[in-house]
């Protein structure tokens, strides 16, 4: 997985860094020296929400929700930095290769964002990070595709929940689409690989992978960006 913050230099050169939001001299990437650095130094570490909800798979992240990271994932999905998708996805891709190991198939299923989150981040915000992750992946030597068996629901914004409202939330959060259960490529069984940015509770990737279990695809770990402070990491 080489060459990661190559990446940076094809970013447009923005106001702030996207890491700190200072206004540094001499920027000249989406992200500053000092919080590359920062987030360069992370290590996927396996991470237990407490509790755990009941279906919830392994989780593996690439850091605490803090810091560089936490400001990076912030700029890029509320703040229109679009063109953090790719180093971000790189980042993730990371994630899936410590998850899953050695370098074989791998089956990318991102937690969909609801119609109406794509509209305001003008596009599905994890779609993009998974395609970048499936790019890095292939050039590293896995063979990943991504697949969307699983369709949000209308549901409240999770910030304004408390844990039970997001229990009750994400359980009718997903429904899967017509086609989930096609478009498996023949050979061996890719491993599934259910991917998000963020993980707090744990219940939205348990419910995801419920409603997947049940066509079929049975994520053998979930791979994230990050994990709010209060999760266990080890």
């Amino acid at each position: 997985m080489t060459g990661l913050w190559a990446d940076l230099a094809d970013l447009v050169l923005p106001a702030n860094c996207a890491g700190c939001r200072e206004r540094r001299p001499g920027l000249r990437h989406g992200v500053c020296p000092a919080c590359v650095a920062a987030l360069g130094a992370l290590r996927p570490l396996s991470v237990t929400p407490t509790p755990a909800p009941p279906g919830l798979p392994p989780c593996v992240a690439l850091g605490p929700y803090a810091g560089p990271l936490r400001e990076a994932l912030l700029a890029y999905k509320e703040h229109g930095r679009h063109g953090l998708a790719r180093p971000l996805g790189a980042l993730l891709a990371e994630v899936v290769a410590a998850a899953v190991g050695a370098a074989r198939p791998v089956a990318l299923v991102p937690v969909p964002d609801t119609a109406a989150a794509a509209r305001s981040r003008y596009g599905d915000h994890l779609d993009r990070l998974a395609r970048h992750c499936a790019a890095r992946l292939n050039q590293g030597g896995w063979t990943a595709r991504v697949h969307r068996p699983l369709r949000a629901l209308p549901r409240p914004d999770s910030v304004s929940l408390d844990s039970a409202g997001r229990a009750a939330a994400a359980e009718a959060a997903f429904r899967p689409r017509a086609t989930a259960g096609r478009g498996r490529a023949a050979g061996a069984a890719p491993v599934v690989v259910l991917l998000d940015d963020i993980v707090t509770t744990g219940v939205t990737l348990a419910a995801a992978t419920r409603v997947l279990s049940a066509t079929g695809w049975v994520p053998s770990v979930a791979a994230v960006l990050a994990a709010t402070q209060k999760r266990h990491l080890s």
